[in-house]
């Protein structure tokens, strides 16, 4: 359903912010960030909230005017997405980018490093083929879903974020869900899910983060993504839809803290 048909039926809708897209359109088409920014607010505030996945990120939407902020965390499957003995791509170390090949994503940051062993790409996109050619001695292994893709991480020893405009980053969790270290830029996304030195490192030398990953704890990185499981996610996204029906009908919602389960964070790896 459209937001015109909600809004022509009354129907209380949410919008999700999930993706850097201003800087993005004003870099490449050269329109003014501020006239996209508030092209942005005009549209997600006209809804009864708008979701976001970080904290960063919502106070950064708040200051550009944008409204009724709702906290909406992502979830990661953890019985598949975990530590495995598998090598699908021979001896490290192995460092790993996983998501779409596309300009906005920043790879070729990650692929111009001077990094020992081997680097891997899983995914497609409009820009595959091109860096293909450009790095030949790159692993290139096109799209993988399901028990192929977690073996990739199982696989890797490092999960290089190249992106700087991510606003959350599934594949990272993925990537921890494996206990894979993630070597990112210190921005929105990353800096909201990495625990610097513990689950990954943040640094503007993405290079710097990369070695100094391989030294990080793997089983203390698996426990750290126990807690963003499927049930997390549900019960907030439900908590922001019962917040929009509490609005729209001009009642107070009730103070009281969701509690999230943390049943997930002491569970037992699954091999």
């Amino acid at each position: 359903m459209t937001r015109r048909h909600c809004r022509r039926h009354g129907i209380p809708f949410t919008t999700s912010f999930h993706t850097r897209f201003p800087d993005y359109l004003s870099s490449r088409f050269h329109v003014p960030q501020s006239w996209v920014w508030a092209a942005m607010a005009r549209f997600h505030n006209a809804g009864a909230g708008i979701m976001v996945a970080t904290n960063s990120l919502a106070r950064e939407l708040e200051q550009r005017g944008f409204d009724k902020i709702m906290p909406w965390t992502r979830g990661v499957d953890t019985t598949l997405f975990c530590p495995r003995e598998v090598s699908r791509f021979g001896e490290g170390p192995v460092f790993l980018y996983v998501g779409r090949i596309a300009i906005e994503k920043n790879i070729e940051a990650f692929l111009d490093l001077n990094l020992p062993g081997r680097k891997v790409v899983v995914g497609s996109g409009p820009q595959l083929e091109i860096l293909k050619v450009r790095y030949p001695n790159v692993t290139f292994t096109g799209k993988m879903l399901g028990e192929e893709l977690a073996q990739c991480y199982a696989s890797a020893d490092v999960f290089v974020m190249p992106s700087k405009t991510e606003t959350f980053g599934i594949v990272i969790l993925e990537a921890m869900a494996a206990g894979l270290p993630v070597a990112a830029y210190p921005v929105t996304g990353p800096i909201d899910l990495v625990s610097h030195g513990v689950t990954g490192v943040l640094s503007e030398d993405l290079g710097k983060a990369a070695h100094q990953a391989l030294k990080l704890n793997r089983d203390k990185i698996r426990t750290k993504a126990l807690e963003y499981s499927w049930e997390n996610a549900a019960r907030l996204f439900l908590a922001n839809i019962e917040t929009a029906l509490f609005a729209r009908q001009g009642r107070r919602v009730p103070k009281r803290r969701l509690r999230l389960s943390r049943r997930h964070a002491h569970a037992k790896p699954k091999f």
